[in-house]
């Protein structure tokens, strides 16, 4: 089944608001979604209440004494299962170097653990590039990538494609990828302008399903709920289900 990363060099575009929200769709749905955190912010594990005190029993107790992948799942309050983060993934950039086995951990450990076979795998990057966020694009076959609707989102979504034409060398095949507009307010027409220049650019790639600026959306996390607990009946709600559906019907979410 398909492994996502949610991924974007620039912080603040709604990459942990889109992952939690997917997650909780597709376990809605039955599909038994694993997420994995690889942000050492750690903003999702803390909205699924699954913090651990002891790094060991993070995803950095993978990366840094081998722990199996499978024995550090967690339960978020919907059902769904989550790998937690820990602050001490910033360490991993400077203990495994850059390697292709440094760069190939996290594919390797799922492979290795068959964690794919039955489940959808969506993976929080890390919005910095380096041997974190490129473990969850090499083990992903395809990439997610959230752009929040200003100007500015308009660069980091020109230095998205860069990074991911470059790793195309290295991965040796195309990175299949859809962008999705977040924080769209159809009042302003700066929103209109970023898509406009977005669909120039990334053409069938801009996902249709625009993710609006709502009060649900923004204020779930707060509650550490995804925003069909939060608000079921909310714009925010419907809004993630129209993306899960078009990523469905497009072949994107397999």
């Amino acid at each position: 089944m398909a492994r996502i990363a949610v991924f974007n060099q620039k912080g603040g575009v709604g990459k942990t608001t889109t992952t939690l929200n997917l997650a909780a769709l597709l376990a809605k749905r039955g599909a038994d979604p694993l997420v994995i955190d690889l942000d050492p912010q750690a903003h999702l594990t803390g909205i699924c209440n699954a913090a651990v005190e002891a790094s060991e029993r993070s995803l950095y107790g993978f990366y840094s004494r081998g722990a199996t992948l499978a024995g550090l799942i967690k339960f978020s309050p919907s059902g769904w299962k989550i790998i937690p983060s820990h602050l001490d993934l910033s360490r991993v950039d400077a203990q495994l170097g850059k390697g292709p086995q440094a760069l190939n951990r996290l594919a390797a450990g799922i492979a290795k653990e068959n964690l794919n076979t039955d489940r959808p795998i969506l993976m929080d990057a890390c919005p910095m590039l380096g041997v974190l966020s490129l473990n969850g694009v090499f083990a992903a076959d395809r990439v997610l990538v959230p752009i929040s609707a200003d100007y500015l989102a308009i660069k980091g979504a020109a230095q998205m494609e860069r990074t991911l034409r470059a790793l195309e060398h290295v991965l040796k095949k195309r990175v299949e990828r859809r962008y999705v507009l977040t924080r769209f307010d159809s009042r302003r027409k700066m929103s209109w302008d970023v898509e406009n220049k977005l669909r120039e650019r990334f053409g069938a790639e801009l996902c249709e399903t625009r993710i609006g600026e709502t009060v649900s959306i923004a204020e779930s996390p707060a509650h550490r709920r995804d925003v069909f607990a939060h608000a079921p009946e909310s714009r925010g709600a419907a809004d993630y289900t129209a993306l899960l559906e078009e990523l469905t019907a497009s072949g994107f979410m397999r």
